[in-house]
């Protein structure tokens, strides 16, 4: 599954807000993964640093390999109103495009792209419509670097919304996810109502809620190098309450 002969159109969507330092390097490294059906989509909120212009530079580059494959491509949406929005409008385009498998990743390299191609291999295996790479499941981590506040929140984060939400899913706030066609197709990321990071709860939420099998992949999980956290207290808010928006509306 992880070697050059495999053809699954599988596309990497990847928002950006004023990443110009860190776009080339991740271009880099997630085109240089071994999966010869690997598409990279950035979804750029109209950036103000440049990052719109400079990964339209390196599609340019990639597109132009001499393999014949568009490698790389840009949206540019025109407005900042969340990671879920950004999230969703990437996630539809590459579904219209053929992809049979979508990843979300951030940006900023906390992500270990060298997972991908062992995600992908525990979806295909399994049968999993959702495979998480997941922080708190045996042989997960976090880096060092970060606080003993910051990483109690997180914890905290997980183990509230798994409560409320009853879901078997450890780590429901990951941002780094790979997920089949059908399921979000069956999900209908137009259906979704969170703009920001709590997107990340409701779609895996509502993915198992429909009967789709979720598994969780052990990942570490790295502090960013470039740029500033896109974190707000406005969207840790709206993720504390999302989880009982969620929970009260599957009541009858």
């Amino acid at each position: 599954m992880t070697g050059q002969g495999n053809g699954t159109p599988i596309t990497v969507v990847m928002p950006t807000y004023n990443e110009a330092a860190n776009v080339p390097r991740m271009a880099e490294a997630v085109l240089g993964l071994p999966l010869d059906g690997l598409h990279l989509k950035i979804v750029d909120d109209s950036s103000p640093d440049g990052t719109g212009r400079i990964a339209e530079e390196l599609a340019e580059k990639y597109n132009a390999d001499g393999t014949g494959r568009r490698r790389m491509s840009v949206l540019h949406r025109t407005e900042k109103d969340g990671l879920g929005r950004a999230y969703t409008a990437g996630m539809t385009a590459a579904l219209e495009e053929g992809a049979e498998y979508v990843v979300q990743m951030d940006a900023d390299g906390s992500h270990p792209v060298e997972a991908v191609p062992r995600m992908l291999e525990a979806a295909v295996t399994s049968g999993a419509g959702l495979v998480v790479g997941s922080r708190y499941v045996e042989g997960g981590s976090l880096d060092e670097d970060w606080g003993a506040h910051r990483v109690l929140l997180s914890r905290f984060a997980n183990r509230y919304a798994r409560t409320i939400l009853g879901t078997p899913i450890h780590d429901i706030t990951a941002g780094f996810n790979l997920w089949s066609a059908d399921t979000l197709r069956d999900v209908d990321l137009s259906s979704l109502d969170s703009a920001g990071y709590s997107f990340q709860v409701e779609l895996k939420y509502k993915a198992v809620r429909a009967g789709h099998r979720a598994v969780e992949v052990p990942i570490r999980f790295e502090e960013r190098t470039e740029g500033v956290s896109k974190m707000t207290l406005r969207t840790q808010l709206e993720s504390a309450v999302v989880p009982i928006r969620l929970r009260l509306k599957r009541r009858p």
